[in-house]
């Protein structure tokens, strides 16, 4: 997908204002106010940079004298290639009266994840070469929403599996902006900006400034002007949705003193596993305060003062732990760190208050997991679509009110809980509505100037979408169910004429898997399950393999009941 971003100017420190330039393809949006606490926004907009640039995947070795030595055979055979192309273009000559040939998608796709392998091979090695020029490959600039009590800047990581989001209370952390207009924009951000910021003093007055010059002036002919099209990696925006409905699924909190974080923290940057498991785990034994616990060392780190819902007969684990470092340099701000569990292995959500500021950061499920693979959330979404106007309508109330709670938005609507999930899933899901976990409510935020389609969301996973079509087709049946001796239930069934059986713990993760396709005899769960497995959990899951005769209703008594049991809100 590609997008377009229009700047008037760069942004910067402009003598004693900190002046953002906004994205003049988006609605007009200004915001003109002092900055109360300079040095605190400065360390916070500072984390917030670390989870944009954060890649946590796996780095292989520099193998540029290798490279260098091989570089005969390369020239060797680039002039083979050459003359296969050669070959290959009086071939196509000859055929151009043809039809399309059946395999023409099956090419398409091949060369589109060849060229986007080579895209992310360069992009690593300007990482480690040239940053200003790697910053010009981010996929997207920041977000930043002014609402009526907020202010909240958000972003994406490169690696896709870390989100954060820094919100600023009006109130006290800006003074009086005479310049205010509501909406939400993208911004030029630039490895200069982020150098600004640490310039920023408490001992000076500096004002904090969405500069809406550009939406009134004729701008094309300047010589700061400059437009953007920024072609985003296929899947980006998907993650990136399926992040937004995750944050309003049913979750069990956790909250963390400030003295747990740094002995998490301090722990993690002094050690490196050398082995497996590298999970986190929390745990709340019957009578015994709530326990941080670091595989494979089994470090412990007790949480005295910190507090956990819910049921916890059965530890959570969650894995990618590495990437609560950004955290780091918020540790002087922080008060207390609120921790939204999913259940094991699936996605978290880390709030960090700051007095008049918050940062939440979305965790994947784990590193090198995207948002619809292994965890597949997909499934656990509505059975059913919104009509139209039940989502206009919604829509219409929420873009008046622009924040809102569940309760508030259900009786507007004048539908039951379940149509109003659905309904609000589907606006987090096509990017017009964020929720915001720490206060509550459902706010209205368009990460895109319009709603987005399935088409510009990218192409979905693969095990997943052909999960859904062996749902469809009825082509799944569960023939036992035993209970597991650590918990869980073990399932044995078919899916699609295959023989499956899997393990679900009591989280509804998949913990193991047998199936005889070749998804599953050459990755396992390492690449996430395969759809017959998928399809199997679903049945499970749910009371009847008809999903015809479901309804939201139905659906969101079960999940507020499966959460319920583990202890969700």
């Amino acid at each position: 997908m590609n997008v377009a971003f229009s700047y008037l100017r760069r942004s910067g420190l402009h003598g004693q204002t900190l002046n953002l330039s906004p994205n003049l393809s988006r609605e007009p949006v200004a915001f003109d106010a002092e900055l109360k606490r300079p040095l605190r926004f400065r360390e916070a907009m500072s984390a917030l940079h670390d989870i944009v640039v954060s890649d946590h995947r796996f780095q292989r070795r520099d193998k540029t004298a290798y490279e260098a030595w091989k570089a005969t055979e390369t020239e060797r055979v680039r002039a083979l290639r050459s003359d296969a192309v050669k070959q290959a273009r009086t071939d196509i000559a000859a055929k151009l009266d043809q039809p399309l040939p059946p395999d023409f998608d099956r090419h398409f796709n091949k060369l589109c994840k060849t060229y986007w392998s080579a895209r992310e091979s360069y992009a690593t090695h300007l990482r480690k070469h040239d940053l200003a020029l790697w910053r010009l490959l981010m996929p997207c600039d920041p977000v930043i929403t002014v609402a009526d009590d907020v202010l909240f800047f958000e972003c994406f990581s490169a690696d896709e599996s870390s989100y954060g989001c820094l919100t600023v209370n009006r109130e006290d952390g800006f003074g009086a902006s005479p310049d205010f207009q509501r909406g939400t924009t993208n911004v030029d951000y630039s490895w200069e900006l982020f150098n600004h910021f640490q310039a920023l003093r408490s001992y000076r007055e500096t004002r904090f400034k969405i500069d809406p010059a550009g939406f009134n002036v004729a701008t094309r002919g300047g010589a700061d002007y400059r437009e953007e099209k920024i072609d985003l990696p296929a899947g980006w925006l998907r993650g990136f949705m399926q992040l937004q409905a995750a944050m309003a699924m049913p979750m069990r909190k956790v909250t963390l003193t400030r003295e747990a974080v740094y002995s998490l923290l301090v722990w993690l940057k002094r050690h490196k596993a050398r082995t497996s498991p590298r999970a986190l785990r929390f745990e709340q034994p019957a009578g015994q305060p709530l326990t941080l616990v670091l595989e494979p060392w089994e470090q412990r780190i007790p949480v005295r003062g910190g507090s956990a819902d819910g049921d916890w007969s059965q530890p959570i684990r969650i894995w990618g732990r590495q990437r609560l470092l950004a955290l780091a340099r918020l540790l002087p701000l922080v008060e207390s760190v609120d921790v939204y569990l999913l259940g094991t292995g699936f996605p978290s959500f880390w709030v960090a208050h700051m007095g008049e500021m918050r940062l939440t950061m979305g965790l994947s499920g784990w590193t090198a997991n995207d948002w619809t693979r292994g965890s597949s959330l997909d499934l656990l979404a509505p059975p059913v679509t919104p009509i139209a106007p039940e989502i206009e309508e919604v829509s219409a109330f929420l873009q008046k009110k622009r924040a809102a709670t569940f309760t508030e938005i259900d009786a507007a609507s004048a539908r039951n809980p379940g149509a109003t999930a659905a309904v609000l899933n589907r606006l987090a899901h096509t990017g017009q509505a964020i929720h915001d976990l720490a206060a509550g409510v459902y706010r209205w935020r368009q990460i895109m100037p319009r709603a987005l389609g399935e088409a510009e969301l990218g192409p979905e996973n693969a095990e997943v979408t052909a999960s859904r079509e062996i749902i469809r087709c009825q082509r799944v049946s569960i023939e036992s169910r035993v209970a597991a001796p650590a918990g869980g239930n073990i399932f044995v069934g078919k899916s699609d004429g295959t023989p499956v059986e899997l393990l679900i713990d009591p989280d509804g993760r998949i913990k193991r898997g047998r199936c005889l396709c070749g998804h599953f005899k050459k990755a396992g769960l390492r690449m996430g399950p395969c759809r017959h497995l998928l399809a199997l959990r679903w049945l499970a899951f749910q009371p009847t393999p008809d999903s015809s005769g479901a309804d939201a209703t139905d659906w969101f008594g079960r999940l507020r009941g499966f959460a319920a049991t583990k202890g969700g809100a």
